[in-house]
């Protein structure tokens, strides 16, 4: 009985370790309260980037010969597509065309500078105008240990990092929470970051929003954890079950 125990002890402590390499946020202390930092989650405009431009005013008219009108808020896949091709496609030089303006150098600029320049270049046409300048083409990749790995394309901008990672159905059991892999282009540099999600200080960084054309990678973890024992796992319960049993029966020999 001593022995059968000291068996049960083992593998409850394995139990925890597992735990602990699957469960987020660990170091969250739910009596603190933390202000929220000041991270810009403004997307940078990119050359071939396909720009929604809203441009409204108190006078309608004014803004007709302007552009044509998109649209905003929940929209259908094939309201998307005709958006984009309507959209203003940032050319190789970082400008855009647009009406009665002409070229407007927008690449480097998040969308709320870019949104300021075009209500500035409007304004002696147009009185008091409003300006709305979002993403048509916002993509993010997510690869490895996840349930549904892909490229994800929304019009929603500020995406957190947490939020990317539920709409490709969270890690598996198999994902390394604590090697979750960002890569990101920063104009003409890569920059490469490595993500604990069992901490939570990378939420006061950059990457807890998620950038135009990030790559997440999530790395699978070793095989003595691959192999521990998920319950969802029928083959491993079994091997497991044989194996206590066995040992079991020679130790009360």
């Amino acid at each position: 009985m001593k022995k059968l125990f000291v068996i049960l002890l083992a593998l409850s402590l394995v139990g925890c370790a597992l735990r602990k390499d699957v469960a987020y946020y660990q170091d969250i202390d739910e009596k603190k309260f933390t202000p929220l930092p000041e991270i810009n989650s403004h997307q940078v405009i990119q050359v071939n980037d396909i720009l929604n431009i809203k441009l409204t005013s108190l006078n309608p008219e004014s803004v007709a010969p302007f552009s044509f009108e998109g649209g905003d808020g929940q929209m259908r896949p094939q309201q998307i597509e005709v958006l984009r091709l309507s959209g203003y496609i940032v050319d190789a030089d970082g400008f855009i065309e647009y009406p009665h303006i002409g070229n407007i150098y927008l690449k480097g600029k998040t969308t709320i500078e870019a949104q300021n320049i075009i209500k500035e270049a409007v304004q002696d046409e147009v009185k008091n105008p409003n300006v709305k300048v979002s993403l048509l083409n916002y993509k993010f990749t997510i690869q490895g240990e996840v349930r549904m790995p892909g490229t994800y394309e929304i019009l929603e901008e500020n995406i957190t990092l947490p939020q990317a990672l539920g709409m490709a159905g969270d890690l598996t059991i198999n994902g390394r929470r604590d090697n979750v892999t960002i890569i990101r282009h920063d104009g003409d540099e890569r920059i490469v970051k490595r993500i604990n999600l069992t901490q939570t200080d990378w939420m006061d960084t950059p990457f807890y929003y998620v950038k135009q054309n990030d790559i997440i990678y999530v790395e699978p973890n070793n095989p003595r954890v691959k192999s521990a024992g998920f319950i969802g796992n029928v083959g491993t319960v079994i091997s497991v079950f044989s194996i206590i049993l066995s040992t079991v029966v020679i130790l009360s020999r």
